[in-house]
């Protein structure tokens, strides 16, 4: 990658393709503390719905000076949109394609209006062209519970990027080798320790409930709202513990999200059955 192409993907990120993300890796490799280059990698993972996302986001943290600015950058529009360009040459390209439909019908069938499949073929084309890396070492419970995609952080969930940071530590960079002073990164200060150990406590000492049947309401009562510390649980959280395999964190996690979000109790309750499976198989 020359400094042309790397300028235009600074002013443009949204712009990168599968083959530049390729090679920033390539660059990565000579210069590791490259924090823009990581960043722009990153960038090129989430376009992809990579499964090297997640590991990538914690190994750029870990590069990364300013945390904040990095929790910026992954929350901003910019990055979490779709490029609409990418998107626009792909359902051109297969509209260009010939679609021969046809369909046998038997005397017992109903004749019935003839469904758009050329529209619905275009869209499901076009959503599998977004996840560009398979994994095929997931079981069917993982992936229902789509391990391994990327997490997506909101704006106000500063307390769950933490968390996932924490989670996720990987082994301490030797830089006893590096000639230049790279910052370490920012500790924790105390008000995210107090948040942190807050929202343990709160997981550690709420009731067990269990899952709730579909069209059956829940009967459990409990008033969150008093020493409410369950406003710092979040779906993206619950995932956060689910990804480092903090299986019983992550049941959890979903009974809270079932108190808070009742009209969501039948999802939450069917991620709690998947959790206990997938954590039965792993014992």
């Amino acid at each position: 990658m020359n400094v042309t192409a790397y300028t235009s993907l600074i002013n443009k990120p949204n712009t990168i393709s599968e083959a530049q993300t390729l090679a920033l890796e390539k660059v990565l490799d000579e210069f590791p503390f490259f924090q823009s280059a990581r960043a722009l990698r990153l960038k090129g993972l989430y376009n992809q719905n990579s499964f090297k996302y997640n590991f990538a986001l914690k190994v750029t943290a870990a590069h990364t000076t300013d945390r904040t600015v990095l929790f910026d950058f992954i929350t901003s529009d910019s990055f979490i949109a779709i490029q609409k360009e990418l998107y626009d040459k792909k359902e051109l390209e297969l509209l260009d394609i010939d679609v021969i439909d046809g369909e046998i019908i038997t005397f017992q069938e109903k004749i019935e209006p003839k469904k758009n499949t050329l529209e619905q073929s275009i869209l499901t084309s076009i959503k599998e062209s977004s996840a560009v890396e398979l994994r095929t070492d997931l079981n069917p419970t993982e992936e229902k519970l789509a391990i391994g995609t990327p997490l997506d952080f909101s704006k106000n969930e500063q307390h769950s990027f933490q968390e996932w940071l924490q989670l996720s530590r990987t082994q301490p960079i030797d830089r006893s080798n590096e000639k230049i002073n790279v910052p370490k990164p920012t500790p924790q200060n105390e008000g995210q320790k107090k948040k942190a150990a807050l929202i343990d406590k709160f997981i550690e000492t709420s009731p067990k409930i269990s899952p709730v049947k579909h069209g059956v309401a829940s009967t459990v009562r409990i008033d969150i709202n008093k020493d409410d510390h369950s406003s710092l649980m979040t779906e993206t959280l619950a995932r956060v513990y689910l990804e480092q395999k903090k299986y019983q964190k992550a049941i959890q996690a979903y009974e809270i999200l079932i108190l808070k979000y009742p009209e969501k109790s039948s999802f939450f309750a069917d991620r709690i059955a998947d959790i206990k499976i997938l954590q039965q198989n792993n014992n």
